[in-house]
């Protein structure tokens, strides 16, 4: 039996998944636009994040759980502490609902249960959040990272207000120069075997 590690406050973890069966999870533009919304209306309470690639049939989520987070009820019957496995579930679930209903598809769209790395090194924090921006160049949707659209370097590199740590990630390059350097030269994938999952 499969032991599933949990998500515990103060760490930070890799979370991805992919389409059950392989199967596409974004058809259209408007899929990823609506999968980040609903990412931010389940997550962003509980989770911070520092960087994310939605790429056709699986995605990565690089985030950092929250200590302790307690809301007012919705219907203003006292208060509730959020748990980060259970806010994802109810993301992954809500997508799926939505996407089914969209494309007149049932049945499962995600793999259970959605996959997690602890990410236990300052080596394995810098390479991944590479490795989560080059994905798209990885699997050869674009030959160039850079001009896939559904990543976080393009929040990363800018200065919109977003729910992406920004300020986290650019003081951990150093800079936004730094960062974005990095990036360019293809900075070493310290680490792959933990980092590859397709």
């Amino acid at each position: 039996m499969r032991i599933i590690q949990p998500l515990e406050a103060g760490n930070i973890y890799h979370i991805f998944n992919r389409g059950i069966n392989g199967e596409i999870i974004f058809k259209e533009i408007r899929n990823y636009n609506y999968f980040l919304d609903k990412y931010k209306e389940y997550c962003a309470d509980i989770l911070e994040t520092y960087a994310y690639a939605l790429l056709c049939n699986h995605f990565h989520l690089m985030v950092k759980i929250k200590e302790k987070v307690v809301l007012q009820r919705k219907d203003g019957k006292g208060e509730i502490e959020l748990n980060a496995s259970r806010q994802l579930s109810h993301f992954f679930n809500s997508y799926a609902q939505s996407f089914n209903s969209a494309f007149k598809r049932h049945g499962k769209l995600l793999e259970e249960p959605f996959k997690r790395k602890i990410i236990d090194s300052n080596t394995y924090f810098t390479s991944l959040i590479y490795y989560i921006h080059f994905n798209s160049q990885h699997h050869q949707f674009v030959s160039d990272f850079r001009l896939w659209e559904f990543t976080s370097w393009h929040i990363l590199r800018g200065n919109k207000q977003s729910f992406i740590d920004r300020e986290k990630v650019t003081e951990w390059f150093g800079s936004a120069n730094r960062f974005e350097e990095a990036h360019i030269n293809n900075i070493p994938l310290n680490n792959i075997s933990q980092i590859i999952i397709e």
